[in-house]
């Protein structure tokens, strides 16, 4: 994966600019050991890797904004950065660009039930959002596997998902308002604690924007009542196939479960052996989980199991309480750690429409065999977001370009049968040069023009989104 050359004039510079953070961060808050650095020097695609010219880790706005003029005035590029749970390379650093982490700011700074908001600094993992309103029966519905470890400020930059978001929606669709520092040091706020702000959407713009156009540093996010109860169901089929149908099925007769999760084969063995969740032996597992009161949910899984027993089930079986239910769903978040303790992989994460999942799932097992690479399947089905995990060995030359072409090619599938790129991890570096496939040149130019309002000089995020000659030249031109 290409990335561009640092500039040595900022190089050249490194004591200067790092003296000039040192001097309104605290001492442990500035990076710069080349040794210490090399932690920064990937985020969770830890195929590409680049220590940064130095990392910051500011405490408050406040902080962001003092770095930020001092980046701006030196013409230092800048990477935000969350937990660096990103697999796209979201937060992959440039030789020279400074590490701006937002890990110290995880506290709670306002809580309302009454109007249901949470605010809070962006460096607060996902899970612990949840955490902090839990006692008054609340909870905060975007929920990434990585929810243990990922900060709102990555789930923001991402428009992260999760295995709800099928009923709740992605982090946009709970998102009030943002406090954002833009790459000139000037703090901005968008939106609030109310239902929707008048004007332009630029809520909607900052949402998913991969860090390009500003540092997000607090967050009000909806917050809702839990529901009255849940449950989850196992649904075993003879095929991917079949359990792709099955799933177009449950959406077109209009029903809403709270998520629909497939796993295949390889995936199941990989979970069932780590986590011990009961799975059955099947060729295609589905997760389908239904809330709200006893007689809610027995409807809806009286009409969902009635559509699966159409499908020649391997198996349907309903979670019988909590503990059962915790223990499927262990299985279901462990997915990606499990896989990782059996082989090296990569995870894309193309959406597709939910009628095309037989054809894809057919699709991605005969590139399978045509690239000789192992892939096991794990996503939300629900909504069509793809997890294909493709298989490949690290330490094998040539295996990792192999990877890399098998995957783009199923990204390219997912844009022929209707889809997208990426349904949550983001495009960052891994899927850049594959924006053409998606957009034309006019799209592309009206989204970096977007980019040329709120970060003019094209400092924040470098060599990411955009494909890079086209971004490369966009950055000489601001430059001049």
């Amino acid at each position: 994966m290409q990335m561009p050359e640092p500039d040595t004039r900022v190089l050249s510079r490194k004591a200067q600019i790092v003296a000039r953070l040192r001097a309104v961060l605290p001492d442990d808050a500035v990076i710069e050991d080349p040794a210490e650095t090399r932690a920064y020097e990937c985020d969770a695609l830890t195929a590409y890797r680049c220590p940064p010219l130095c990392a910051v880790l500011p405490a408050s706005t406040e902080e962001v904004s003092a770095v930020l003029t001092i980046c701006h005035e030196e013409g230092v590029p800048v990477v935000p950065r969350g937990s660096g749970t990103s697999l796209a390379g979201g937060a992959l650093p440039t030789a020279d660009s400074v590490i701006l982490g937002v890990a110290r700011m995880n506290e709670v700074l306002e809580t309302d039930y009454a109007n249901r908001f949470i605010r809070v600094q962006t460096g607060r993992t996902n899970l612990s959002v949840s955490g902090a309103v839990e006692e008054e029966e609340f909870f905060y519905a975007p929920d990434p596997s990585s929810q243990l470890a990922c900060a709102i400020a990555g789930n923001i930059a991402m428009n992260s998902g999760g295995a709800h978001c099928l009923k709740y929606g992605v982090t946009t669709n709970n998102l009030l308002g943002v406090t954002m520092v833009l790459m000139d040091g000037t703090v901005i706020e968008l939106g609030g604690a109310h239902l929707d702000a008048g004007g332009l959407d630029l809520l909607g713009v900052v949402c998913g924007s991969e860090g390009q156009l500003g540092v997000v540093t607090e967050a009000t996010l909806r917050i809702l009542r839990k529901p009255e109860g849940a449950r989850p169901v196992l649904m075993g089929f003879g095929s991917n196939e079949v359990a792709g149908e099955c799933v177009s099925d449950i959406i077109k007769a209009g029903v809403l479960p709270v998520a629909i999760e497939f796993m295949d084969r390889p995936c199941i063995e990989a979970c069932e052996a780590f986590a011990h969740a009961g799975y059955p032996d099947c060729e295609a597992l589905l997760i389908v989980e239904v809330e709200g009161s006893e007689a809610e949910i027995a409807e809806q899984l009286g009409l969902i199991l009635q559509i699966a027993r159409r499908h020649d089930p391997v198996e349907l079986r309903e979670a019988q309480d909590a503990d059962e239910a915790a223990r499927i769903w262990l299985g279901r978040k462990s997915a990606f750690g499990a896989m990782g303790q059996i082989n090296d992989y990569m995870c894309l994460d193309g959406t597709i429409p939910v009628s095309a999942l037989p054809l894809v799932l057919r699709r991605i097992g005969e590139m399978s065999a045509e690239f000789g690479l192992g892939v096991a399947n794990v996503f939300h089905a629900g909504d069509g977001n793809m997890h294909p995990l493709i298989l490949f060995d690290a330490n094998k030359p040539g295996d990792l370009e192999l990877c890399e072409r098998f995957g783009a090619e199923i990204l390219k599938l997912c844009v022929e049968v209707g889809g997208c790129l990426t349904g949550e991890h983001g495009v960052g570096i891994e899927k850049r040069d594959l924006m053409t496939v998606q957009y034309g040149a006019a799209d592309l130019e009206v989204q970096m023009a977007v980019k040329d309002v709120f970060d003019p000089e094209w400092l924040l995020n470098p060599a990411k989104v955009f494909p890079l000659d086209v971004s490369a030249a966009r950055r000489v031109v601001a430059a001049e």
